[in-house]
């Protein structure tokens, strides 16, 4: 099993997270909140970073530069969404974009945010492994009976991904396309920070 684990992730994989926001509810940027003697972000970024051979992307928009100035991840690009406020397209669009230009032969593309506190790369790694036992072409994270990031897509969802608009997410390829849709539990996956309180209950 781990062999072929090793041959599903090389080089075809990316995984990019989505950090673009200027968290207007919050205050102040919620990448860069202490967690785990770290940060949201660079908790996500350290799980990811655990899918061996995958390529790893952040998209960054409305704290840029701050946000640059605290990173220490030299084998990851950042990418700067500069129509940030247009939208979670924006970011999504841009990060794949980028993604491809790096590599062109991707084969699958997995979305994540960096405010979901809980993510683990044991859900990066079952989302692979159960895209690879059902063959669908998009694998969400069930919680809070949703289904939402992180999210896999295969590489016959691109051009799609590509044209979204807005406000529009990745949650409306999922409902558009549920019968190719299968899930991974992600235990906690609901929890998430967009405001004090919700910081103030997760470091408490």
């Amino acid at each position: 099993m781990r062999c072929r684990m090793k041959d599903k992730f090389q080089n075809k994989t990316g995984i990019i997270i989505l950090a673009a926001g200027n968290s207007s509810r919050l205050g102040r940027p919620k990448q860069l909140l202490e967690y785990k003697e770290s940060t949201l972000l660079k908790n996500t970024i350290s799980e990811a970073l655990k899918i061996k051979n995958a390529l790893i992307l952040v998209v960054t928009g409305a704290n840029h530069d701050t946000i640059q100035k605290e990173f220490n991840f030299p084998e990851i690009k950042i990418c700067l969404n500069a129509d940030w406020q247009n939208g979670m397209s924006s970011s999504i669009v841009k990060g794949l974009s980028d993604l491809l230009n790096i590599n062109p032969d991707c084969e699958q593309c997995i979305f994540a945010v960096c405010d979901q506190p809980f993510v683990t790369n044991l859900i990066f790694e079952n989302l692979i492994i159960e895209q690879d036992k059902t063959k669908k072409g998009i694998i969400a994270s069930a919680y809070s009976e949703t289904l939402g990031t992180p999210v896999l897509f295969d590489k016959k969802y691109f051009k799609e991904l590509l044209n979204l608009t807005g406000q529009e997410g990745a949650k409306k390829l999922i409902k558009k396309h549920s019968e190719d849709t299968a899930s991974i539990s992600f235990e906690k996956g609901n929890v998430d920070i967009d405001t004090e309180d919700d910081y103030s209950k997760l470091i408490s």
